[in-house]
């Protein structure tokens, strides 16, 4: 049996959980409106790619850090460990993480916008965005077998694109405006 791991394995789970996802935007459709409903959804397919990204083992692309070479505790070193990255963008591995984090921060705030509890739901759910990473980072350091590493840098960085991503939410909260898109019903029903 093949061993799931490397960028195909990344792609392959971003691409099955986009049809999940999308599923579900459908399902919230009728009842939140179209921008509502495809943030919530994006927003939960943003996480789950983060996941892939950042736990699925890397033996296959030749960029893990071995098991014999693993440290036992994170690096607070800026930069740490970890290896120049996917070299997606030429900044590296830095870029990358906080990269990462940005589509999570703006779909965020697109998917509370339209309650009024949106107000304290996004500085909740960046803080949860926050306690993500640093969960990422732990099972990185514990589970050897992905070989992985814990780097704190990389908390720092992906908070630093969930804010930048937040900050991205509310202009677009302001061009989508999601309170004014509801099902067609509702709004029959507020005319009379």
């Amino acid at each position: 049996m093949e061993q799931f791991s490397g960028t195909e394995a990344m792609v392959l789970g971003a691409a099955a959980s986009a049809v999940v996802f999308g599923l579900l935007a459908l399902a919230l459709l009728k009842p939140l409106g179209w921008v509502s409903a495809f943030s919530i959804a994006g927003f939960l397919w943003s996480l789950t790619v983060i996941g892939l990204v950042t736990l699925t083992p890397l033996n296959a692309i030749n960029l893990s850090i071995p098991e014999e070479a693993r440290r036992v505790t994170c690096s607070w070193d800026i930069g740490g460990p970890a290896p120049d990255g996917f070299w997606i963008f030429e900044s590296g591995q830095r870029t990358l993480n906080t990269a990462l984090f940005v589509p999570a921060g703006a779909l965020l705030v697109l998917s509370v916008a339209r309650w009024r509890a949106g107000w304290i739901l996004t500085p909740l759910g960046l803080l949860a965005l926050a306690v993500y990473s640093a969960a990422i980072e732990k099972v990185q350091l514990e589970a050897s077998r992905i070989d992985r590493a814990c780097d704190v840098t990389d908390i720092v960085d992906n908070v630093t694109g969930a804010a930048f991503g937040v900050a991205a939410g509310v202009v677009l909260i302001l061009v989508f405006q999601p309170w004014r898109h509801k099902h067609r019903k509702r709004q029959a029903r507020g005319q009379r």
